[in-house]
Parts: C-alpha cells; sequence; structure tokens
C-alpha cells in the first residue's frame, strides 16, 4: 500500500480543515513548497495535493503551487481542487500534476468527465468520491448531492474508471480513524479497483487496518501535521507493507 502524505492550499498556504468545514482553517505552513520537499526527504513519494480556493471556487486557484512543487520535487503528484474545464485538465498536466482527481464535475457533468478519460486516459484520471452520508459531496464538500457512492463508482467503472479516492467527510481531519468499513463495502462491490482510503488517519495502526480492508493506498494529512505520526514512521510502514 502506497502511503500518500497531503497538502491542502487556501490562499498558498498548507492547512487542513475539520470535517470540510472551511470556517475550521488552520494553517500549518505558509510555505507548501517547503513542506512537500520534507516529504520527498524523508523518502515519500508521491503526494496528493488539494486546491480548495479552487473547489469553493470551481476554477483552480494555486497554479503557482502546483508548478512549484512539480519543478522542484519527483513526487508523483495528484492534483486536485476546481478542475472545470479541459483548459485547466490539460494545463494542470502540462505544470507537472502525475494523476488529476475529479470529483465535482463527474457528478454534475458526466459527460465532461467521460470525454476526459476517453482524452487523457482512465489511467491518468482518479475518480474523487467524497461522501456524506453515503451520498456524493461536491464543491469543496459544501454540497450533498442524491447520487450514492456505489452507483456514482459503478457509472464510471463501465467507462474505464479504475483508481478511487474516498474521503468519508464525518472522517475527515477528526483523527479518529477511517471510515474503513465504508472501504470494505466498496471494494467488495468493485474488487478490481485501485481505492485511495482519504480521511480520518490517525496513528500507524489505521494505515494497517486500511491496507488489511484492501486499499490501495491512503492519505495521511491532519495526523502528520498534528504530530500523531512521523514521516520516517510513514517511510518504514510502507516499506513493511
Amino acid at each position: 500500500m502506497i502511503i500518500i502524505p497531503a497538502i491542502d492550499l487556501i490562499k498558498g498556504q498548507c492547512v487542513r480543515l475539520t470535517k470540510g468545514d472551511y470556517d475550521t482553517t488552520k494553517v500549518y505552513n505558509t510555505n507548501p513548497l517547503e513542506v512537500a520537499q520534507e516529504f520527498e526527504q524523508a523518502g515519500l513519494t508521491h503526494l496528493h495535493l488539494v486546491d480548495l480556493d479552487g473547489a469553493r471556487k470551481r476554477e483552480v486557484v494555486n497554479w503557482d503551487i502546483l508548478e512549484q512543487i512539480a519543478k522542484n520535487t519527483s513526487l508523483k503528484i495528484d492534483f486536485s481542487g476546481g478542475l472545470s474545464n479541459q483548459e485547466q485538465v490539460k494545463r494542470a498536466y502540462d505544470l507537472g500534476a502525475y494523476k488529476v482527481t475529479i470529483g465535482s464535475i463527474a457528478v454534475k457533468r458526466p459527460d465532461t468527465f467521460k470525454q476526459w478519460i476517453v482524452d487523457y486516459g482512465a489511467e491518468n484520471m482518479i475518480l474523487g468520491a467524497d461522501v456524506i452520508d453515503r451520498n456524493i459531496a461536491i464543491h469543496g464538500w459544501e454540497t450533498a448531492s442524491e447520487v450514492s457512492i456505489l452507483d456514482f463508482i459503478h457509472g464510471y467503472f463501465l467507462c474505464g474508471i479504475r483508481h478511487v479516492m474516498c474521503t468519508d467527510v464525518s472522517k475527515d481531519g477528526m483523527l479518529e480513524g477511517a471510515a474503513v468499513n465504508l472501504y470494505k463495502e466498496i471494494l467488495s462491490a468493485f474488487p478490481e479497483i485501485k481505492l485511495v482510503a482519504s480521511g480520518g488517519v490517525s496513528n500507524l495502526q489505521d494505515l494497517k487496518d486500511l491496507k488489511d480492508a484492501g486499499c490501495a493506498s491512503a492519505i495521511v494529512g491532519k495526523a502528520i501535521y498534528e504530530g500523531r505520526v512521523t514521516l520516517q514512521e510513514l517511510v518504514q510502514l510502507q516499506n513493511e507493507i
């Protein structure tokens, strides 16, 4: 299982939210590039980079941070937040994104996302399936749709999508454990997908539980910034599992 550290961006700063609530914004570092370089120097290889300004505005805001990190590290960056048209998706790849994660557009404009899958390849896309009460959340988690998580994944599985990132919003930033049962249910329905677990990881045991559940990758955010786990511990665990 790949352990992926997260950087969430607001106003060019490294922040974390609780349950996706922008009013809970806490700034951890004003230099996201410095944080990314620390991840790389520790031995981590991937990065989950989220433009929260972009998610809220519905168009990417923090292009410069993506470009800086891609130019100055070799981290494999999955980028999300505000990607709303083909030009922005192309720009994300051109600036160095390894993959892009698409959530809101996949809910609101499925034909658009399906065309992106054709244009850029399903292997380069991650379906962002953020969940509130088992339904898909959109627009920076500020809106709950009427689409169920399993129906959502199924529709795009038929289009070739195999990489799915799922965040249970109720778990995010709470440091109370991940939504392991939800992930088991998803993987039971779709054993072929590579599921990226996101939200709630508070310690190394949580990561082991996600590995045992069958997750291909796990995002770690607040647990790093709050000192619950060290980068060295994460690298050691990744080498073990």
